[in-house]
């Protein structure tokens, strides 16, 4: 008994130190295809836009009805000022009637295609819904992304100059610098510490505007993402993008569907005008004893066309739709061109930066500084040094963050992630 008692008591304890374990590394970072389920899932704005597709669902339902047949009961010949008062109900006729509206040139399935095609137009809205937000998450992530990296390096940065502040504290005690060159030093740390304090709050910053769109009420110190901040130079020509764009584009592709629906439209206007008749039939006893049916045919006269101004409005629906659907295009190629010039700006500025001045910046700061440290180098030389290099990784930095951030503006316009 005893020796089960501390069986259990040794699992009980190994499951709690996994638990401690876990809770102290803190909650595994998301990637971004975890950010997009989670926003996907979550985002009430996006799942708001979703019932609009439901809604036009609905409609077809309505546009396809039939109409609803008609049923009348009727009495006939019922005379209570008969000179015999005694039988009032002599000449008594009951019936019934059954009757029918026909719709003609197709109506109801010109309603339903109507309506089918305005699904359409709510299903390629949402998906504009849904490129312009993806847009607006990625632009946070990327910043989320940024302002790690630029917390990171800040760090780095203090943990450098706490080194170098360590060896200039031995030179001044051994008297190798004056006071006042050790003052100086140490009053240049306040600005490290802001960097890093700077970007503390941009980084929670970012994260809060993350967990918004995402509608997670997690707290800030315990979410976190991961992803490659870096840039990529491999870039599709400008006219594949042209290509990608117009094959893709929701807000063109419904531009389009708009065109069509108002064909449609036209179509249906055009029918609306011609008449229906309505069929009845006729069932009833004629002198109490005389059993008789009959059919009726109704056919509404058209003196006047009440539809006439439908039909203009259509006709010029449809025109007014071309004009849009053109704009639609002109717009998808400026996007594009606009988004591709931006990008391809910010990758020339990168790759000399990657090449060739951040390992120059970083030569610089460790030159000066040994040249320092063994009074070859003034006070001056050295605090202008580690700027550069603050200045240069710093800049390196934002530049990726442009990057990403153009190649965002590229996916947004060409319409899917053709860049990551």
């Amino acid at each position: 008994m005893t020796l089960r008692f501390l069986n259990n008591s040794v699992r009980v304890a190994g499951c709690l130190c996994v638990v401690v374990r876990l809770q102290a590394q803190g909650p595994r970072p998301l990637t971004w295809t975890e950010v997009q389920q989670k926003f996907e899932a979550a985002n009430p704005t996006l799942r708001a836009g979703q019932l609009n597709i439901d809604e036009a669902k609905a409609n077809e339902i309505t546009a396809f009805l039939r109409p609803n047949p008609g049923f009348t009961v009727y009495f006939d010949q019922f005379n209570p000022f008969t000179t015999d008062p005694y039988r009032p109900m002599t000449n008594f006729q009951p019936g019934i009637n059954f009757s029918y509206l026909h719709e003609r040139l197709n109506k109801r399935e010109l309603r339903k295609e109507s309506a089918e095609k305005a699904t359409g137009i709510a299903q390629s809205t949402q998906e504009d819904l849904r490129r312009t937000l993806t847009y607006a998450l990625r632009g946070a992530f990327v910043q989320t992304l940024q302002a790690k990296a630029v917390l990171a390096l800040a760090r780095e940065n203090l943990d450098y100059y706490d080194k170098v502040l360590e060896v200039n504290r031995v030179r001044f005690k051994a008297g190798d610098i004056a006071e006042v060159d050790m003052d100086r030093l140490e009053v240049q740390r306040i600005q490290y510490l802001s960097d890093i304090q700077n970007a503390t709050v941009n980084l929670r910053t970012a994260k809060i505007m993350l967990l918004q769109m995402l509608n997670d009420r997690t707290p800030v110190d315990q979410f976190d993402i991961s992803g490659p901040f870096e840039f990529t130079s491999s870039i599709l020509p400008l006219d594949d993008f042209h290509t990608i764009a117009l094959a893709t584009r929701p807000d063109l592709r419904a531009a389009v569907e708009a065109v069509a629906k108002a064909q449609t439209d036209h179509k249906l206007a055009e029918a609306n005008g011609s008449t229906d008749p309505t069929f009845g039939l006729d069932f009833g006893r004629q002198n109490g004893a005389d059993a008789y049916f009959g059919m009726s045919l109704t056919i509404p006269l058209r003196v006047f066309d009440k539809n006439q101004g439908e039909k203009l409005r259509t006709q010029l629906d449809i025109t007014r739709n071309e004009r849009l659907r053109d704009a639609a295009q002109a717009q998808v190629f400026s996007d594009v061109d606009s988004a591709y010039v931006t990008l391809m700006g910010t990758l020339n500025l990168l790759q000399p930066y990657k090449s060739e001045y951040l390992a120059r910046a970083l030569k610089v700061r460790d030159t000066i500084s040994f040249s320092y440290q063994h009074g070859a180098a003034s006070l001056l030389d050295f605090l202008n040094a580690q700027s550069d290099y603050r200045s240069v990784q710093l800049n390196y930095l934002n530049l990726i963050g442009s990057f990403l951030s153009a190649a965002s503006q590229l996916n947004l316009a060409v319409g899917k992630e053709v860049i990551q």
